[in-house]
């Protein structure tokens, strides 16, 4: 009885619009670098706002209303601008890296404050995507995790040859190819946190526990625009591409 008045509790509250988020913003952004040296990746602009102002933004118009910002590298400068969330109308909570640990080990530090599916997002992710759609379908999945993937596709700069024993039986020039990729942008269940792992974790390492465990891990297609804004070339093409997409 009490696991189904569980149950409910969070059905209610998924209705109400009440949603927890996560957003990873613990990393050192060295790839941005130089812009990082002074400047947390989170806080970097993209128009007139923060990066991470627009994925609030965006979080809170989805019915997010308690969100989890996790730091590491310049934290204080982060939690300065942000506060505890009143001024983007959300509840901000925050979790401090002493130390590196990865795309997923900070997660761990909030294993005893989430008891309801959560979107977990990286602060260098812009897009799209409508993200309360990408939840539910989740939640009617009955997944362990989902994953949000986006095609990425790779040309191969020469020719590619077909051979058999020695034999060129066919050259085709310059191919293209398209791979599945995740893209920083996934839905747990509370689950997830109880795997005991500890230290610097990435996301695949999550992937590949669930998957030994015979858990469903889902895939969700995104196809809505997206950018992941984690190089200088990245950040200079969103930087332009953000102004067409019209208001987040």
């Amino acid at each position: 009885m009490a696991d189904e008045s569980c149950k409910a509790e969070q059905k209610a509250r998924r209705k109400r619009g009440k949603l927890t988020a996560v957003v990873m913003a613990g990393g050192l952004g060295s790839r941005m670098r130089p812009l990082t040296y002074t400047i947390p990746k989170p806080l970097l602009p993209i128009g007139e706002r923060p990066i991470l102002e627009i994925i609030l933004s965006q979080m809170r118009k989805a019915g997010f209303s308690r969100v989890f910002i996790t730091t590491g590298y310049q934290a204080e400068l982060v939690k300065s601008y942000f506060g505890d969330g009143s001024r983007f109308e959300i509840d901000l909570e925050y979790t401090q890296e002493a130390e590196m640990l990865g795309t997923a080990g900070a997660l761990f530090l909030l294993k005893d404050k989430i008891t309801e599916p959560f979107l977990v997002m990286n602060c260098d992710i812009l897009t799209r995507l409508d993200m309360r759609t990408f939840y539910d379908s989740h939640v009617e999945n009955e997944a362990a995790m989902t994953v949000g993937a986006t095609t990425y596709e790779v040309q191969v700069p020469y020719g590619v040859l077909d051979v058999t024993e020695g034999v060129v039986k066919a050259i085709t020039e310059k191919p293209r190819t398209s791979h599945l990729i995740a893209a920083g942008i996934y839905v747990m269940n509370p689950e997830v946190l109880a795997i005991k792992k500890t230290g610097k974790t990435d996301i695949p390492e999550i992937i590949s526990i669930l998957v030994s465990k015979g858990k469903k891990v889902a895939v969700c297609e995104i196809t809505d625009p997206w950018i992941d804004v984690g190089r200088l070339s990245d950040y200079e093409r969103a930087s332009n591409e953000f102004k067409l997409w019209g208001d987040l």
